[in-house]
C-alpha cells in the first residue's frame, strides 16, 4: 500500500509541475501584445500588399508581439469596419493600428477602444481633427502628405499643357480624409496651370464605378485633355472607358499608389503618372509605433512619410528629372 501511494504522489506531483509549466508557458504567450492590423478593402493591392508587410515584420519579429490581421470586402463597407473594431475590442487586444474606410465615421468605435485601454494609431487616411477633438482624442497618425503627392502629379502631368486646358477628377470616398486632400491637391495644381475644372465626380475608390463615371464624364464633355483619379483602381477604370470611347485626341491621366496592375500602362502611355507613398510600410511603422507606446515610450506626434511620382520612365523626384535615390 505504501509503494502504491508513493506512485500516486509521485503522478501527481509530476502532475502538478506540468500544470505549472503549461500556466507558465501560457503567461509568457500573454505576456506578448497582441497587435490588430484593420485595413481597408483587401480586394485593393494596395492593402493587400500593406497586410503581406505587416505579416512578413510579425514573422521576423514573433517572440515580440502577436499580430491579427482583418479588413473589409469594401471600401465603403463602413459598418463592417466598426464591427471589426469592436470585435478587437471584446477580444481585449492590446493595440489597433487602423486604416480607417471613413475619417469621422470611424471615430466612436475607436473613442470606445481608447476607453477600454487599447492603443490605436491612425494609418494611411487621417481621422477627422475636429471629431477626434469632440471625442477628446489625440490618436497619432502616420501617413504621407495626400495634398503634396496629388499636387506633385498634378503639376507634372499638366506642366506642358496650355491655360484653359479642361480637367476631370474622380475622387473617392468624399468624406475621406485622403480623398478630400488628393482632390485639393489636384485642384491646386490645376489652378496653379490654369486648367479648368469641369466635371469632379465619386467613384468611391471602384474601378467598375470609374469606368462609368469616365465614359459619362466623356460623353458629357468631349473637349476634356486630363483626368486624374484619386486612386489607381479608378485610374484603371478611366483608362478602360477612355479606351472605349475611342476619342479623337489623347488624354493624359494620373492615379495615386502605384499598384502593380497600373505599371504596364504607365510603360504603353495609356496612364501618364501615379503616385508612389510606399504604402506597404504604412502598417509596419503603425505596428512599431503601436508596441513602442506599449513598451512605455513616449506615444504623442505624428508622423508624415515620404510620397514621390512615378512615370514610365521610374520614379522621379520633385525636380522631375533626376531619378530619386
Amino acid at each position: 500500500m505504501t509503494l502504491i501511494r508513493m506512485i500516486f504522489l509521485s503522478l501527481f506531483s509530476l502532475f502538478i509541475l506540468a500544470c505549472e509549466g503549461e500556466q507558465a508557458a501560457g503567461d509568457a504567450s500573454s505576456s506578448k501584445p497582441k497587435v490588430a492590423l484593420i485595413m481597408k478593402s483587401l480586394a485593393n493591392e494596395f492593402f493587400v500588399n500593406m497586410a503581406e508587410s505587416a505579416k512578413s515584420h510579425h514573422s521576423k519579429n514573433p517572440e515580440i508581439y502577436d499580430l491579427i490581421v482583418n479588413g473589409i470586402k469594401n471600401e465603403s463597407d463602413l459598418a463592417q469596419q466598426v464591427a471589426l473594431v469592436d470585435q478587437m475590442i471584446a477580444m481585449g487586444v492590446n493595440a489597433i493600428v487602423i486604416c480607417p474606410a471613413d475619417s469621422k465615421a470611424l471615430v466612436p468605435a475607436l473613442a470606445r477602444a481608447v476607453n477600454a485601454g487599447i492603443t490605436v494609431v491612425n494609418i494611411d487616411n487621417r481621422l477627422d481633427a475636429q471629431v477626434l477633438a469632440e471625442f477628446g482624442l489625440n490618436i497619432p497618425f502616420i501617413g504621407p502628405s495626400n495634398r503634396d503627392g496629388a499636387k506633385k502629379v498634378g503639376d507634372f502631368v499638366l506642366k506642358n499643357y496650355p491655360i484653359g486646358t479642361e480637367v476631370a477628377i474622380l475622387e473617392g470616398i468624399p468624406t475621406a480624409y485622403n480623398s478630400i486632400e488628393r482632390r485639393i491637391g489636384f485642384e491646386l495644381a490645376a489652378e496653379e496651370a490654369g486648367a479648368k475644372v469641369v466635371a469632379l465626380q465619386s467613384a468611391q475608390w471602384d474601378q467598375t464605378k470609374a469606368a462609368q463615371i469616365t465614359s459619362a464624364i466623356l460623353s458629357q464633355n468631349p473637349n476634356i485633355n486630363v483626368i486624374f483619379a484619386a486612386n489607381d483602381n479608378m485610374a484603371l477604370g478611366a483608362a478602360s472607358a477612355i479606351n472605349m470611347a475611342q476619342l479623337d485626341h489623347e488624354i493624359a491621366l494620373a492615379g495615386f499608389d502605384n499598384i502593380s496592375a497600373i505599371r504596364p500602362l504607365l510603360q504603353n502611355g495609356s496612364i501618364m503618372a501615379t503616385a508612389e507613398q510606399y504604402g506597404d510600410k504604412f502598417a509596419v511603422f503603425g505596428i512599431e509605433f503601436a508596441v513602442k507606446v506599449l513598451d512605455g515610450e513616449p506615444g504623442s506626434g505624428d508622423r508624415q512619410t515620404p510620397v514621390d511620382i512615378v512615370t514610365a520612365e521610374g520614379l522621379l523626384s520633385e525636380r522631375y528629372g533626376a531619378e530619386a535615390e
